[in-house]
């Protein structure tokens, strides 16, 4: 959906969820500029038991100027009711009639959508979706200092101050957003109440501590999920804790956080693990969260319980519980600098020729500068060299290699290589913060080596400390498959299993 297609319509109601957080307020008051920029007649409204107190909204609220009303009913019915940051139906969304509805939103799916909808889960906040689409729409005149300000501060609390971000999008935006920072500065610091401080100490009084794993879990009282955070920095320094999970239950599901302080947890790895099929979770090394959605995990568990009780089987605290046990009890660590992988239980493979892209760099960074490389998977340093050339992969991740390399291993199609995936790489130079994207200026090349592995399919969650890297691990699923050069014995490696099909046949 483009944000331009809406522009048919004269009256235009735009609807967050009851009670808004921070981003639910931002992200309608970006979409209410863009309507006033084309004379639109529209309204910003929340409805719900409550209206807006908490000091730091309150204070956005008159800082910005943001439009927002509380209303109970509506008068007449809108040309467009568009909801942002919530679904039309949800439980936590009061309902109101209108003559055709539109959803701008970045949590998982939980019912029917309209046919007009921009849902994109795998963002940090709904700031970001609109941002992206005004981005589509070339619309860059409408970032002013406010609308980023808005923006800036939708996903820093939507995202537990950042770090739980999970899409390079996320990245993007912080990153080219000139907000007010005197204004955020000031936000940031309004964050907790005396009643949250207090909710904080009473959650950490209640510790439970696994000690064969070496985690920690603490439910907190619903309050701000900036404040899970919190509990959970604090919890982390305890000595004989290595992780933490936070979380609380809302009424429209559960928010967690993450921290983990050994390479042999990611936090963004472990969130995502926690989360699987029954919400989102994403974000950092050490520093991670997500929510768990009730209508998803009816889906899962039948028997889902959602007064939480710890008696109850399927209640989310068990849930929790079993998911964290199984992540921890029933995957393997493999520390490629000292495996050794018994070729006699593995089939032999070749790879199958491919096209990948390849980029000359220096055309946007000069020879002597760290770049940063921004994928679906992460940032990654490189130092641009005059002989860089960089490998971009079916999958988007790219690789820095020599252009002695290059010409030995690979040869040119000479044609333009085409991705078409979520977020196609970018490069961006570290000194002047100047970003350009990599695909207009990739062409295809096939490798000329024949690459010979053994390789099976792993039966567990594995992770794989690589021979070149031995801070991060790979993360394989059951299904996936794990490899080792037959020229190298520590060359080891996993690969997902439709990435494999596609790259290796039996030899």
């Amino acid at each position: 959906m483009k944000l331009s297609s809406l522009l048919n319509y004269n009256s235009i109601v735009i609807q967050c969820h009851d009670n808004p957080d921070a981003d639910a307020i931002c992200s309608g008051y970006v979409l209410y500029r863009y309507f006033k920029s084309y004379h639109k007649k529209v309204r910003f409204i929340y409805s719900g038991n409550f209206e807006i107190s908490k000091s730091n909204l309150v204070y956005l609220i008159k800082k910005l100027q943001i439009p927002i009303e509380y209303v109970q009913k509506l008068k007449s019915k809108p040309d467009l009711l568009l909801m942002t940051d919530c679904q039309y139906g949800e439980g936590n969304v009061r309902k109101f009639c209108a003559k055709e509805i539109a959803v701008i939103d970045h949590h998982q799916v939980s019912g029917n959508l309209p046919k007009l909808n921009e849902v994109r889960s795998n963002l940090g906040s709904s700031c970001t979706v609109i941002w992206n689409l005004l981005k589509i729409d070339d619309e860059d005149k409408l970032l002013d200092k406010k609308v980023s300000t808005a923006l800036f501060y939708g996903l820093y609390s939507d995202t537990n101050a950042f770090s739980e971000m999970a899409h390079p999008l996320d990245l993007d935006m912080r990153d080219s957003l000139r907000y007010d920072k005197d204004l955020i500065l000031r936000l940031k610091n309004m964050n907790l109440t005396l009643k949250e401080a207090r909710i904080a100490g009473v959650a950490m009084l209640g510790v439970e501590y696994h000690k064969d794993n070496h985690y920690a879990i603490l439910r907190s009282e619903p309050c701000d999920p900036n404040i899970l955070g919190l509990i959970g920095d604090f919890i982390v320094a305890v000595d004989t804790i290595d992780v933490c999970l936070v979380y609380t239950v809302l009424p429209f599901g559960t928010k967690f956080s993450i921290r983990s302080c050994v390479s042999e947890t990611r936090a963004d790895e472990l969130a995502s693990f926690i989360a699987e099929k029954i919400g989102s979770g994403g974000g950092h090394t050490e520093k991670a969260g997500g929510l768990l959605k009730n209508e998803l995990i009816k889906k899962v568990y039948p028997d889902f319980v959602e007064i939480d009780d710890d008696s109850a089987k399927f209640s989310i605290s068990n849930i929790i519980r079993e998911r964290l046990n199984d992540y921890f009890e029933n995957s393997e660590i493999i520390y490629a600098k000292r495996a050794k992988l018994d070729a006699g239980t593995m089939t032999k493979y070749v790879k199958s020729p491919i096209v990948v892209g390849f980029v000359h760099p220096q055309k946007h960074i000069p020879s002597g500068n760290m770049a940063i490389v921004r994928t679906l998977k992460g940032d990654n340093n490189v130092e641009i060299r005059d002989n860089t050339v960089l490998i971009i992969g079916i999958n988007g991740d790219v690789t820095a290699i020599s252009e002695e390399k290059f010409a030995s291993a690979y040869t040119t199609t000479g044609k333009r290589f085409k991705l078409n995936l979520d977020y196609t790489p970018t490069i961006k130079n570290a000194d002047n913060g100047q970003i350009y994207p990599l695909m207009p200026d990739a062409k295809g090349c096939i490798s000329t080596g024949e690459m010979n592995i053994y390789a099976r399919k792993l039966n567990k969650t594995t992770k794989l400390f690589p021979y070149w890297d031995s801070e991060t691990y790979m993360v394989g699923k059951k299904g996936d498959y794990i490899a080792v050069s037959v020229d190298d014995p520590h060359d080891i490696f996993i690969v997902e299993k439709s990435i494999f099909k596609k790259t290796y046949t039996p030899a």
